[in-house]
């Protein structure tokens, strides 16, 4: 079971959490329930998405490159964000088990008994999450590779979510695929509340940030009104620091300095109008704190790689890809 939050920093009239998650689009679903007795080794192959494994029953090892090795028992909800290879095993000696179709269309849940029948036998469900239009890169970004959550005595939201899942998968119903992918961003969204509430001060980059007494209520400043001019003396003088101790720790916990963020945070309000309103670019230049069009579009051609008019185009067609962080025009000019 899984701790929920104990501290958050009241935002007033805006969740920023709740705000960026609102603004991509969440989905996955649950792919491969494990039966495994040792001995037993799993290998995954590199997904573009993020995957998640439950343990239900019994340990396991995960290993990762570069050595990384974590230890895993009953309860244990792990997130590989960025979709890397990874394994698990009872015994590293033992023949591994390669998942190579891991990708499928059908929405239904694929058993899969591994190992021998002998114990300690473990089982294991696996799923994956999914982001589409993206908002500071990923919000999956937002998070470390590997996202550990320990069993507590107080969440047993995590095997309700997963049961009522791991039900929808076991029939084919009308609007299964729907039901699946709403029940998987009420997932992501409580992983990240309970992953956000395990920090300590001071950890977990921008979402850590979202939960500090000062640096909360200045990332509500600039999220609501990300046209104003915003400065360093300004804001910390509205959160109650000086301009020096803010600064600071501004950087520190949010990663980049507040004019770096401030520019960053209206290239994606600016996207995010493009792609979802007819405004014209003038309009959302302005919304966005420029005076000009002509200055808007330098700055967001240089953040995202194309002018606002082709950036438009190509999201509403959906003929875009990613390379590197950049969108890359696939229509016609």
């Amino acid at each position: 079971m899984l701790r929920p939050i104990v501290h958050w920093v009241s935002l007033g009239g805006m969740d920023i959490l709740a705000q960026v998650l609102d603004r991509v689009r969440l989905g996955g679903t649950l792919l491969l329930h494990f039966e495994l007795g040792h001995p037993w080794h799993l290998e995954l192959p590199a997904r573009p998405y993020a995957l998640f494994h439950y343990l239900s029953q019994g340990s396991a090892t995960l290993a990762l490159g570069q050595g990384q090795e974590i230890q895993m028992t009953a309860g244990d909800f792990v997130v590989i964000t960025r979709g890397e290879p990874h394994v698990f095993y009872s015994d590293r000696r033992a023949e591994p088990l390669r998942i190579m179709d891991i990708d499928r269309s059908s929405p239904r849940l694929v058993f899969v008994r591994h190992g021998t029948r002998a114990k300690p036998l473990s089982t294991m469900i696996c799923g994956n999450f999914t982001v589409s239009r993206p908002m500071f890169g990923s919000v999956l970004e937002l998070l470390p590779p590997v996202l550990l959550l320990k069993p507590t005595a107080d969440g047993d939201w995590l095997e309700a979510i997963l049961r009522r899942m791991f039900s929808e998968t076991t029939l084919e119903r009308p609007g299964q695929r729907v039901a699946l992918s709403r029940l998987t961003e009420v997932l992501f969204v409580e992983v990240l509340r309970s992953w956000i509430a395990s920090l300590s001060p001071g950890q977990g980059g921008w979402l850590g940030a979202i939960s500090d007494p000062h640096i909360g209520p200045a990332l509500k400043l600039i999220h609501e009104s990300p046209e104003r001019p915003w400065t360093l003396s300004d804001l910390a003088h509205r959160v109650g620091l000086g301009r020096s101790v803010f600064s600071a720790r501004f950087t520190k916990l949010v990663g980049q300095s507040v004019y770096r963020y401030v520019i960053e945070r209206r290239m994606a309000e600016a996207a995010f109008l493009l792609e979802t309103s007819d405004e014209s670019i003038a309009r959302i230049a302005n919304r966005v704190g420029y005076e000009t069009a002509a200055a808007f579009s330098k700055l967001f051609h240089r953040h995202h790689g194309l002018s606002p008019g082709r950036y438009r185009a190509v999201r509403r067609s959906d003929g875009g890809r990613r390379q590197g962080g950049v969108l890359v025009a696939e229509v016609a000019d």
